[in-house]
């Protein structure tokens, strides 16, 4: 995995958007312009809860869009697979008229 310096990482990006248009590198994945960005930095993905580039968190957005821009999401592992249905939607969790008609 590659790590930068502010520097190095800002002369990176320049010389990315110096190379124009880059076709999406992983078509069908809503994630795909971030993942593209990474490949091109040479950044492994990751899930974990720190910055993807060294110091500073890299965000991707689509011209256009509408949706918001999320800095860390956490999320249980699989092996808290029983644990979400068993303690937190017990807990936390609440009724409403579209239970399971959408989500599975």
């Amino acid at each position: 995995m590659n790590t930068y310096t502010k520097e190095q990482l800002i002369n990176k990006l320049i010389s990315i958007k110096d190379m124009g248009w880059i076709r999406n590198a992983r078509l069908g994945n809503a994630g795909g312009i971030g993942n593209t960005l990474e490949d091109l930095l040479g950044i492994k993905e990751n899930n974990l809860p720190i910055p993807n580039a060294t110091e500073w968190e890299l965000k991707c957005q689509r011209l256009n869009s509408s949706s918001l821009t999320t800095l860390f999401h956490m999320e249980p592992s699989p092996r808290a697979l029983k644990f979400v249905p068993q303690v937190l939607l017990l807990k936390y969790g609440w009724s409403h008229q579209e239970a399971g008609k959408k989500y599975h």
